[in-house]
């Protein structure tokens, strides 16, 4: 399976401290191809069949500031803030016309500023915090969610087991 990524890095500033392929377009596409493999190779998870069936998959990962997640949250979530992630999935309202050898599964958007913030609080690194946020991110748009303890308890160790893998290049 191959993925169309389209990575947005309107507002999003770098620290010195940061490390460099952090917003790499090509690392986080092979980090989200090895992602959406593992899962949709997983017949046990969750994973929508025409998604499984899919031979390219196309989403968008937009990395941005408080000040515009705070707009899109208040906009689509009437939640006045700004959040750590956000996920606009296309195939909640998928009917018939999405069905073929490419699927649109929708967009992510990461708070940079919020992940940086707790990246610092969890006492852990920016990237992972990034590979947290963008897993639940892609989890949501694959149709996961997590309405109670049970569901909220499969979806965090799924992404653990993601993380686990390690960023391209480097071992988890």
């Amino acid at each position: 399976m191959e993925l169309d990524l389209a990575l947005d890095l309107e507002g999003t500033v770098l620290q010195p401290s940061d490390s460099t392929d952090l917003l790499d377009e090509t690392a986080w596409r092979q980090q989200l191809e090895h992602w959406l493999n593992r899962v949709c190779g997983d017949l046990s998870l969750n994973c929508p069949t025409l998604v499984r069936a899919a031979e390219e998959l196309s989403l968008g990962l937009r990395f941005t500031d408080d000040t515009s997640i705070a707009a899109l949250n208040n906009a689509w979530r009437q939640k006045a803030g700004p959040t750590d992630v956000l996920s606009f999935a296309a195939l909640d309202d998928a009917g018939n016309w999405m069905e073929g050898p490419s699927i649109e599964l929708g967009d992510i958007v990461v708070s940079l500023e919020t992940a940086r913030r707790q990246a610092q609080e969890q006492g852990h690194s920016l990237q992972r915090e990034l590979r947290w946020l963008v897993s639940h991110g892609l989890l949501h748009l694959l149709g996961w969610d997590h309405p109670d303890d049970d569901s909220l308890a499969a979806m965090l160790a799924l992404q653990e087991g993601l993380l686990a893998d390690g960023w391209p290049g480097q071992p988890g």
